[in-house]
């Protein structure tokens, strides 16, 4: 489960901006949110969910992206062996090249193996200036260790002296290169009691790309219905009641693509044959004609959305089932808004998601903007200053009124995060407009 999410000199965020999961007081929709206790503290509220809104170029995506690059960090960092390798994940904001260069800064706070854990990183392209891990196994924190560069003595300096709950390793402190993350290089030495913060990294996050470039796989829901593994039945349903005129899906064997061959031309001719000679499977959904049959169809004839609808069926059954915590950036692409209701509210469903799942997603559509599917402290916005950098913030910043209508307000501007035209993509707006704009 992720609490909350910091960044800072990522992109276009220059100041620090910061996600939170934390459920605020407001009692709607009580299937929305996670109940939990942690150790040595009372019962708290999170939230299942959050969704980003914004223009394009605002921010939405960079959110998803800086965490995705602090667990890229995370989960590569020991395979560095080259001491002046750049750290490729850092990617600090551009639009102040004057400005001193200032490190890329990461903070999350997360619950893994039932243990909340709080990580910090600071990095620029060249080496970890910070890096520090605390534990809370009962209401106090534990320090297990933070590491600083020191410029003056070009070293670093790790403390505390004498950890709690964690055993410093002097040597393997030592064998940590600037360029890399000491929770890799530690799980990667075997330090057991780091194993369930890189595993929350490496198992518990996904990270999914919706956009209209993206081919998201279908190999993972295709294995599914060939083995009748344990989503099958699910999928099935899923498909079904999508209301999309499928009754059922197959898999049907087919040759390799005729492309593969071209491809393959200038390869030796033992892997052609051995690719060329795969058993290569594709999906068939069945529908229902004018007469009681059962018609599959061509893979190919099938819609765009129907197509993301079954590549995404078998991933976000095993999310809600493993308590996964994924990221969706542009969530709606190809789908229709009732789909893109009907997959969250799976989400929302207590019955459904057993494992506390949580989404956290971008998207442009204001009819998810709706009190009967989304809490208010679910909904943030990504916004450009005159400068350049983004900011994010919360829909309760300001305070909408309950029985407000969120969609029509977002639409009116109230709360930020739209495109700024004044005078239309080509400045075709009547000068009297042009004029009034500019004293706005």
């Amino acid at each position: 489960m992720i609490i909350q999410f910091s960044v800072s000199n990522y992109r276009c965020f220059r100041g620090l901006q910061t996600l939170s999961l934390a459920a605020g007081s407001d009692k709607s929709l009580p299937g929305n949110c996670i109940v939990a206790s942690l150790p040595g503290r009372p019962e708290r509220r999170w939230l299942k969910g959050a969704a980003i809104y914004g223009a394009n170029a605002s921010g939405k995506s960079t959110v998803l992206n800086a965490l995705k690059a602090l667990a890229g960090m995370v989960i590569n960092s020991a395979k560095t062996t080259d001491a002046k390798e750049a750290i490729g994940q850092i990617d600090p904001f551009a639009l102040c090249p004057d400005h001193p260069e200032t490190p890329t800064a990461f903070g999350i706070v997360f619950v893994a193996d039932g243990m909340q854990y709080e990580y910090r990183v600071a990095a620029t392209r060249e080496r970890i200036w910070h890096e520090s891990l605390r534990a809370f196994p009962s209401a106090r924190a534990q320090t297990w260790y933070a590491r600083d560069w020191h410029p003056e003595s070009a070293a670093y300096v790790w403390t505390p002296e004498r950890p709690t709950g964690f055993q410093r390793d002097p040597q393997l402190e030592g064998y940590t290169l600037s360029n890399m993350l000491f929770l890799s290089k530690a799980v990667a030495n075997n330090r057991a009691e780091l194993e369930p913060v890189f595993r929350w990294f490496k198992d518990t996050l996904v990270f999914l790309d919706m956009g209209a470039q993206s081919r998201l796989s279908y190999g993972f829901t295709l294995r599914q219905v060939e083995q009748q593994g344990e989503y099958y039945a699910s999928i099935r349903e899923l498909l079904r009641h999508a209301d999309i005129g499928v009754t059922g899906v197959e898999t049907i064997e087919t040759g390799a693509p005729e492309t593969l061959g071209r491809l393959l031309a200038d390869t030796p001719v033992e892997t052609q044959k051995h690719l060329l000679g795969e058993r290569w499977v594709r999906p068939s959904l069945i529908h229902t004609g004018m007469r009681p049959s059962r018609i599959p169809l061509p893979w190919e004839t099938e819609s765009a959305g129907t197509q993301r609808l079954f590549a995404l069926a078998g991933p976000w059954m095993d999310i809600l089932s493993r308590g996964r915590v994924v990221c969706i950036d542009e969530l709606e692409t190809s789908m229709h808004p009732h789909m893109v209701r009907e997959l969250l509210r799976l989400f929302f469903d207590p019955s459904v998601n057993t494992g506390g799942a949580q989404v956290i997603f971008t998207t442009h559509n204001p009819l998810l903007l709706d009190t009967t599917l989304l809490r208010r402290d679910q909904v943030w916005f990504t916004d450009k200053d005159a400068k350049g950098a983004a900011h994010l913030y919360p829909l309760t910043d300001y305070s909408p009124r309950k029985g407000e209508s969120l969609i029509r307000g977002y639409l009116s501007g109230r709360y930020g995060a739209l495109p700024f035209i004044p005078a239309g993509l080509l400045d075709t707006a009547p000068s009297h407009e042009r004029e009034e704009g500019s004293h706005g």
